[in-house]
């Protein structure tokens, strides 16, 4: 196959024999270099979607390629312009295709510093207008490639937060798009604009805005940064053990997506995240550009912080076949946002599968976008996620999280194996005087994601100036403070807790999901146990989210906010 590239390619430039050995061997050897990259690009679908050990070695050969065959066209692009016929989008698919292994490699990892590496190989191929003459040629498969080019490159924007430069891509593409279609009157019209229509909705899905005094929006992030958790203060007693994995599943049918990621993944992938080394400073520089056409550098570190899984079927127990290979002290968390699965009628028992699950596949006999119902049926829903199916993943420290309409009936897990065991569950059902925000992502999920947005929302605000959000947001590290001091200092509290709270993601999740039942739970709107969430085991109430001192602090946020008439106050008496 090289060899005859070699041939087609080199008649241009004069007949063979009068081509100079070097450059033959030039031309020949950017050849292999494309088709073994090409090949081992190809041949990353085929990887399994977990675990490390399947994988890591094959990203490492795929990226040693591509950093030689970079290299080799930068510095032999003068004959391979001559010899070869290189063009510029060529050279704009490598650099994509480099892109993309940054982005895959993020994804397995979550080290935010390889997107910061994908963004700065899209944006050189921004820069250098790579693929500005693919719309002279009439190759619609040349436009294609330069769409799904943007998309990708508006994917790891949104990741980085990086919201000017998203909407400056998503006009140009729009235009493409545009373009396009005109030219060619293809198919895929709607396609490509139900792409920009999803874009769209995904940069407005947050409920709340933050001002500048300019009324510019500022872009917050809400990945762990040094002072996000609450630090472990002397005399705290905690586990040891460490989040290493997290599976995170996304399957409501009405939620805003784009990319395969619904919001509420999208939210929680960020929760589970820390902040790039370089990206605080940079993220109120829009449109920065990082670096040139350097040379690709094979990732080192491979700390596996979440891997991201949107998975619908029962494949799902395929991919927590990681969960084997964790190391001794390592958590596992599972993210669960789904429709819920409810029970087809009255059980003589109650298992693991007789109080129903969520959804792990779409399904048609969906009733009110919601909530699945079997009815005279004997036999149970075959993609539902029952409780009883993780209970062999109990074998080990397991932190769980759902939010779903029947997120309950996690709430009757059994504890087999003595291991840590956490569920986090969130509220059944939310107050109709509460606007229907549902498309938009998940209230339980965003308490988890972005508390302050959350508390905002519930109070009825819809926008904030930066020094106020700034002041409610030290105010709240206050309150986590105090939240992890309720919880090492109880007495009744399970200690499963406890163990996992040495890990400051789980730590800030624990103390962020107290926030949230504490908030729902003196809201003067949220009236019915189904509007609270739950956990297993159970929290002391008294001692953590019923607690007075806490049931304070959150009035004081809301005095701060000018906002306490929406919250009860006769759990203050004793103030």
């Amino acid at each position: 196959r090289t060899e005859l590239a070699l041939k087609e390619t080199m008649s241009s430039g004069g007949a063979e024999d009068d081509i100079p050995q070097a450059e033959r061997k030039t031309v020949t050897d950017f050849c292999y270099l494309l088709d073994k990259s090409k090949q081992l690009f190809n041949g990353l679908r085929d990887l399994p979607q977990y675990g490390q050990k399947q994988w890591q070695s094959y990203f490492g050969r795929t990226f040693d390629v591509y950093t030689k065959l970079w290299k080799f066209q930068q510095q032999h692009r003068q004959v391979l312009d001559n010899r070869y016929g290189l063009k510029r989008w060529q050279i704009g698919e490598i650099a994509s295709k480099i892109g993309q292994l940054y982005y895959h490699y993020y994804l397995r990892t979550s080290e935010t510093s390889y997107l910061n590496e994908a963004f700065s190989f899209y944006s050189a191929i921004r820069q250098r207008s790579y693929y500005s003459q693919v719309n002279k040629e009439d190759r619609p498969e040349l436009v294609v490639k330069k769409l799904r080019y943007y998309a990708r490159f508006i994917v790891v924007c949104l990741l980085l937060n990086k919201m000017d430069v998203v909407k400056d891509l998503v006009k140009e593409l729009s235009d493409e798009i545009e373009d396009y279609t005109h030219r060619f009157n293809t198919e895929d019209q709607v396609e490509w604009n139900l792409v920009l229509q999803e874009v769209a909705a995904f940069i407005e899905a947050d409920p709340v805005m933050v001002l500048n005094d300019d009324n510019t929006i500022v872009i917050t992030s809400n990945r762990l940064s040094e002072t996000g958790a609450p630090l472990l203060e002397q005399g705290m007693i905690v586990g040891q053990l460490a989040l290493a994995d997290a599976l995170i599943i996304g399957n409501c049918n009405n939620q805003v997506k784009f990319s395969e990621l619904t919001i509420d993944m999208f939210r929680m992938l960020q929760a589970l995240e820390r902040e790039p080394m370089n990206l605080a400073s940079q993220m109120n520089k829009p449109g920065m550009q990082v670096a040139t056409e350097s040379p690709v550098l094979y990732p080192t570190q491979t700390v596996n912080k979440a891997s991201l899984v949107h998975c619908l079927g029962v494949g799902l127990c395929v991919f927590l076949g990681s969960f084997w290979e964790l190391p001794a002290n390592s958590v596992l968390l599972i993210y669960l946002s789904a429709t819920g699965v409810f029970p087809s009628g009255r059980s003589d028992s109650e298992g693991p599968y007789d109080f129903g699950g969520v959804l792990t596949n779409s399904n048609r006999d969906i009733i009110n976008g919601d909530a699945l119902h079997k009815r005279n049926q004997s036999y149970k829903e075959m993609h539902c996620l029952h409780p009883g199916d993780l209970y062999p993943f109990t074998r080990k420290p397991l932190f769980i999280i759902v939010d779903s309409s029947n997120s309950v009936a996690y709430k009757n897990f059994t504890n087999l194996f003595g291991q840590p065991l956490v569920c986090l569950l969130s509220p059944t059902a939310y107050p109709k005087a509460l606007q229907d925000q549902s498309q938009r992502g998940s209230l339980f999920t965003l308490f988890l994601n972005n508390p302050l947005m959350a508390f905002l929302f519930v109070s009825g605000l819809s926008s904030m100036r930066r020094g106020l959000w700034e002041k409610c947001q030290d105010y709240l590290r206050k309150i986590n403070r105090d939240i992890a001091q309720l919880l090492t200092h109880s007495r009744s509290i399970d200690q499963s807790f406890l163990q996992f709270f040495g890990d400051e993601f789980l730590r800030l999740l624990l103390t962020r999901f107290i926030f949230c039942s504490a908030t729902m739970r003196m809201h003067k709107i949220f009236r019915e146990t189904r509007n609270y969430p739950e956990s297993y085991p159970q929290l002391p109430r008294d001692e953590t989210v019923e607690n007075p001192h806490l049931q304070k602090h959150i009035l004081e946020l809301a005095s701060i906010l000018d906002v306490r008439n929406v919250f009860l106050e006769n759990t203050l008496d004793d103030y």
